[in-house]
């Protein structure tokens, strides 16, 4: 009878720990009167009164190097706005091209569906810390990838705290921020997207990576319960409530 409490314990333990882990996380995005000034500047207004998400999951192994990441968003009835923040060390970045493979720096990302449903496709932007980027959408529905336009990419206003490449790898600890604004007006070219308003949600998830690194690392917002680094795995995509 004992043996058999005691399994049952376990049982339960097993199924709640596969059930945490599992969840997606969700995260709700305020609305903003104002738009905001884009400098990349944490703590101003309004971004010091907007609680962050914590890109703290890591794919693969449990790197020797993982550095503190969050990232807040907010929008407003033209554009969505994110800002990221890393404590970071062993920051490398020489990507300038866009379109380059800004994946092998130290590097933040957004992959987001501007709508609940995934089948849509989603976008990734991605963008190393002296705000080169790589953005595409990847249209599911047609089974197709299509590279964001650098004319369409000019409409994104950027701003970014490490003014130039860094080819000599800053090993002592480095925090830098990215900052952008994306128009509305720009994903509907690719994408009928769901405008955010109350109630709306989008799924998306946030990753920090540093390919190159001498302390390479791959993390993730809402888990992605995988052996190896993928991050085009919309399926594990966190939610935005708008």
């Amino acid at each position: 009878m004992i043996r058999s409490v005691f399994l049952f314990i376990g049982l339960i333990l097993l199924l709640s720990s596969h059930a945490i882990v599992d969840t997606p996380e969700e995260h709700t995005v305020t609305h903003l009167s104002q738009p905001v000034e884009i400098n990349s500047i944490w703590n101003k207004a309004p971004w010091k009164s907007i609680p962050p998400l914590t890109v703290n999951h890591y794919m693969g192994d449990r790197p020797e190097h993982q550095p503190e990441v969050q990232a807040k968003v907010v929008y407003d009835e033209e554009a969505i706005y994110v800002i990221f923040r890393v404590k970071d060390r062993y920051v490398r970045c020489v990507t300038e091209q866009y379109q380059g493979s800004v994946y092998k720096d130290s590097c933040i990302e957004f992959f987001f569906t501007p709508a609940a449903d995934i089948s849509l496709g989603y976008f990734n932007l991605e963008m190393n810390c002296i705000g080169t980027a790589l953005f595409k959408f990847h249209d599911t529905l047609n089974d197709s990838l299509i590279e964001v336009s650098e004319s369409d990419f000019d409409q994104v206003e950027v701003a970014h705290s490490v003014s130039s490449p860094v080819t000599d790898e800053i090993q002592e600890p480095t925090t830098w921020t990215v900052e952008y604004r994306i128009p509305f007006s720009i994903l509907n070219k690719y994408v009928n997207l769901t405008q955010p308003a109350p109630g709306v949600e989008w799924k998306a998830n946030f990753y920090k990576i540093a390919n190159d690194s001498s302390h390479p690392h791959w993390l993730t917002w809402s888990k992605v319960d995988l052996p190896k680094p993928d991050f085009h795995r919309p399926e594990f995509f966190g939610t935005l409530k708008f």
